[in-house]
């Protein structure tokens, strides 16, 4: 669907402060398989690109203390997957903390929207959502 308010409007990119920086990029590009698109600073002044996968961003701020991320943070970030299942493993075996084992679940909107779901928190307790729309299958 088109945007008719904002010319070419899509989404861009999440933004996350890391208290880790280090320890989040590893879990992102290596325990999840994300890619490098760039980066830029030095020490907390740190920042990067990195890609889910089909231009789908998440930016990465070094950030520090917990009391600066306490009004930056998102609910949660919804990542499309076929396999839910495995990138819940995945991020297991990088580090990630369970919160919610793969379920599925029909979404209770004007039509029911069954989908596979799984949460886990990442390294700075945010909340990752591994989603897979199965209305479509």
């Amino acid at each position: 669907m088109e945007n008719t308010v904002i010319k070419g409007a899509g989404f861009h990119h999440l933004a996350l402060y890391a208290s880790d920086f280090d320890k989040t990029m590893d879990f992102y590009l290596k325990g999840l398989g994300c890619g490098y698109v760039r980066g830029w600073g030095e020490g907390k002044g740190r920042g990067a690109m990195i890609d889910f996968g089909g231009g789908n961003l998440l930016e990465v701020f070094a950030k520090g203390s917990s009391a600066e991320q306490q009004n930056a943070r998102f609910i949660h970030l919804a990542i499309a997957t076929t396999d839910p299942d495995g990138a819940y493993e995945a991020a297991l075996k990088a580090g990630a903390k369970p919160v919610d084992p793969p379920k599925d679940v029909a979404i209770q909107a004007e039509e029911p929207m069954p989908v596979r779901i799984a949460f886990v928190k990442g390294p700075d307790d945010e909340i990752l959502e591994f989603f897979c729309d199965k209305s479509h299958s």
